[in-house]
């Protein structure tokens, strides 16, 4: 009688099993905040559905991707890094679709610290160490470089660059006064308001803009396709509105 009921509670739940969808989406670090109030959001509409993050530079992510991480969508802080995947057919052409944009700041500590308020200040002595991504994997280190060689100062500058992983780091390393200087995006600025002040807003730079896509051989491509499509929905962009993005 135990093993009949046993039985019967195992093939009543192999629906519910079935129904059991869990999405994996490789994400831009910048998109951290935004990502996870989105992702409830998402699942609150789709029942059986769970999502899994995977926050780091987008460099490292379409790495991992090349490895043969198990990623169903990849959302990318530039449209380089998404090119690469897009050549290397890792993701799905017909998907892509750009869903958010940003700015570059340049940022200092909030308290204490040199008076920097030009690229040109980062030159002066009292100046040591500024933070920025490292340009072969991070996007936000690909942009700062451009709008110093733009303005003549990358070369320069460069026994004072200290390299962050991505741009969370660099955050960190100007919130905690281990740097005078650091380049990140308005976004993340915005949550250390108390701890970071932006010196000015930055450009010569391509214009930072968000793509994302359905990896071509994910297991669950149409819920994929569904997250996809749900950047771009009103909920979800008046999240990333919340957040300080704008619209691509």
């Amino acid at each position: 009688m135990k093993k009949r009921l046993l039985l019967a509670l195992s093939l009543a739940a192999l629906p519910l099993l079935a129904c059991a969808q869990q999405l994996t989406v490789s994400a831009a670090a910048s998109l951290t905040d935004a990502f996870k109030e989105i992702g409830p959001r998402f699942e609150a509409g789709r029942p059986g559905a769970s999502l899994r993050f995977n926050f780091a530079a987008s460099g490292v992510l379409l790495q991992q991707i090349v490895q043969g991480a198990p990623v169903d969508v990849f959302a990318s802080a530039d449209q380089e890094t998404m090119n690469r995947g897009a050549a290397q057919k890792l993701v799905a052409a017909d998907t892509r679709r750009d869903f958010a944009s940003n700015t570059l700041v340049l940022i200092a500590p909030a308290h204490g610290g040199p008076g920097v308020a030009a690229l040109a200040d980062l030159g002066r002595a009292e100046v040591r160490r500024i933070a920025v991504g490292k340009p072969a994997s991070v996007p936000v280190g690909r942009y700062t470089q451009q709008a110093l060689e733009g303005a003549q100062l990358w070369a320069g500058l460069a026994p004072k660059l200290v390299f962050a992983e991505n741009v969370r780091q660099v955050l960190d390393y100007v919130s905690r006064g281990e740097v005078e200087a650091g380049f990140v995006y308005r976004t993340d600025a915005e949550l250390l308001k108390d701890r970071v002040r932006i010196a000015l807003t930055v450009g010569g730079h391509t214009p930072v803009t968000y793509p994302v896509a359905v990896i071509a051989d994910s297991k669950q491509a149409a819920l994929a396709r569904d997250f996809v499509a749900f950047l771009g929905s009103a909920e979800a962009q008046a999240i990333l509105a919340k957040y300080g993005f704008g619209r691509p």
